[in-house]
C-alpha cells in the first residue's frame, strides 16, 4: 500500500486553527480513501474524518462543523483543516487508508491550550 505521513501539528490556543497534511509517498492514493484518526492521552484511537477516492466526506459528531477533510490528488495529499479548536481536541492525529488500514505511523501532535 501507499505510505502516508502526517505533518502540521502544533500548539494553538482555543478557538484557533491548524491544517494537518497527510502526504502519500507512492504514486496513488488508496482506492478506498483516507481517514484521519486521533488518540488523546489515556483514551483509545477514534476516527474523526474520512474521504473517499470520489471525494465523499464524513465526520465524527464531535468535530462536525469545525473540521474539513479534503484531498489534492495532484499533490498526493489529504488535509484536515481544523477550526474553532477546543482543548478536548488535544491528541495525536494519524492518517491511514480507509476503510482498509495499513500500519500506523508516528502521527502529529495537536495541543490546544485554554
Amino acid at each position: 500500500q501507499v505510505q502516508l505521513v502526517e505533518s502540521g501539528g502544533g500548539l494553538v490556543q482555543a478557538g484557533g486553527s491548524l491544517r494537518l497534511s497527510c502526504a502519500a509517498s507512492g504514486s496513488i492514493f488508496s482506492i478506498n480513501g483516507v481517514g484521519w484518526h486521533r488518540q488523546a492521552p489515556g483514551k483509545q484511537r477514534e476516527l474523526v474524518a474520512t474521504i473517499t477516492s470520489g471525494g465523499r466526506t464524513n465526520y465524527a459528531d464531535s468535530v462536525k462543523g469545525r473540521f474539513t477533510i479534503s484531498r489534492d490528488n495532484a499533490k498526493k495529499t489529504v488535509y484536515l483543516q481544523m477550526n474553532s479548536l477546543k482543548p478536548e481536541d488535544t491528541a495525536v492525529y494519524y492518517c491511514n487508508h480507509f476503510p482498509l488500514s495499513a500500519s500506523w505511523g508516528q502521527g502529529t501532535q495537536v495541543t490546544v491550550s485554554s
